[in-house]
């Protein structure tokens, strides 16, 4: 089979679609045909080497993808060639073939396309995860979601409205806040030009928001803290801002805060399988009717993934950036 695999060096990584050994797969699993993945910011991370796989994991890139069964497992129940299905991955996505534990998959809607299939697993899980399962958001509190316009941030403002929450963001753009605003955002803040913390206290009447998603921590981390209102969470999925910060002990004492780290791909695969599970119940059936949409900015074909995680890395995307593999 074909795949995604990374060249050059950390500095300057060169990704190339060429010819690498077939994917094996156990009694458990299926092994299916990929025609769509998706790009997220760990893979640009892992193509610099500074996220490597979990361990057993495929070193290929790729975190989700949708595409049609092709073979299944001994062991497999409920699950037949030719089934059209997507999937959240620990890596693998970027070829022409992954394997899969039955227990992760999701079976897509007829009128979907592949490209809507490979846009939800990864960034709508991590925004459930975040929100429900570590942030404890309910209906009534107010979030404040950073990066509103990426993939998760998309899906975490549509989560966030359909569990009855008020939702502030931030973005860097006036197309991003006004696409935010669109998805149900109440307040959007152009973080380049104002200061969110001031514009958080502000519409909040200095009380501060309940919980807060950060993929950006560094040098967010001091007035996050300072935006919380008492017994507010604070759950930070990334360090684009930064792996270090400061922040006032005082403040985290005395609002009694809680602060979280969160990742998902490294969680073990029971636990993924438990989240699909609990995905598939409580929000799945939403985006199915289309009362929540997967949100995609563009698409590149496979042999094009240099140039999809370029665009990606220049912060150009609203929504997710796909990348689509054969004929479609």
């Amino acid at each position: 089979m074909k795949a995604i695999v990374v060249k050059g060096d950390k500095q300057n990584p060169v990704l190339v679609w060429e010819s690498v050994p077939d994917v094996e797969y156990g009694p458990e699993e299926v092994l299916v045909n990929v025609q769509a993945t998706a790009v997220n910011r760990a893979d640009l991370l892992q193509a610099r080497g500074g996220y490597n796989p979990p361990v057993g994991a495929s070193e290929i890139l790729g975190l989700e993808m949708a595409g049609i069964i092709a073979t299944v497992g001994e062991d497999v129940a409920g699950w037949q060639v030719g089934d059209r299905v997507c999937a959240l991955l620990p890596g693998g996505g970027y070829a022409e073939q992954v394997a899969v534990p039955a227990g992760m998959l999701l079976k897509l809607p007829k009128e979907w396309t592949f490209a809507m299939g490979t846009a939800v697993p990864e960034v709508w899980y991590t925004a459930y995860v975040n929100l429900f399962l570590e942030g404890e958001l309910s209906a009534g509190e107010t979030v404040l979601i950073h990066a509103g316009a990426s993939g998760v941030g998309t899906a975490a403002i549509q989560l966030a409205n359909a569990a009855e929450a008020t939702v502030f963001i931030t973005a860097g753009s006036d197309e991003k806040l006004l696409a935010c605003r669109k998805l149900g955002a109440e307040l959007a803040i152009n973080y380049k030009q104002e200061d969110f913390l001031e514009k958080v206290l502000v519409a909040t009447q200095d009380q501060g928001v309940d919980l807060i998603l950060d993929p950006v921590g560094g040098g967010y981390l001091d007035r996050n803290v300072k935006a919380l209102k008492r017994f507010g969470r604070l759950v930070n999925i990334g360090q684009l801002g930064g792996s270090h910060g400061e922040m006032n002990m005082g403040l985290l004492l005395g609002k009694r805060l809680r602060i979280v780290g969160s990742t998902l791909r490294s969680r073990p695969p029971a636990e993924k399988v438990k989240i699909t599970e609990q995905f598939q119940t409580g929000y799945w059936p939403l985006l199915r009717s289309g009362e929540l949409k997967p949100i995609i900015d563009t698409a590149f074909p496979i042999e094009q993934a240099q140039k999809a995680h370029e665009y990606v890395a220049q912060n150009k995307n609203i929504g997710k950036v796909i990348l689509t593999v054969g004929e479609q």
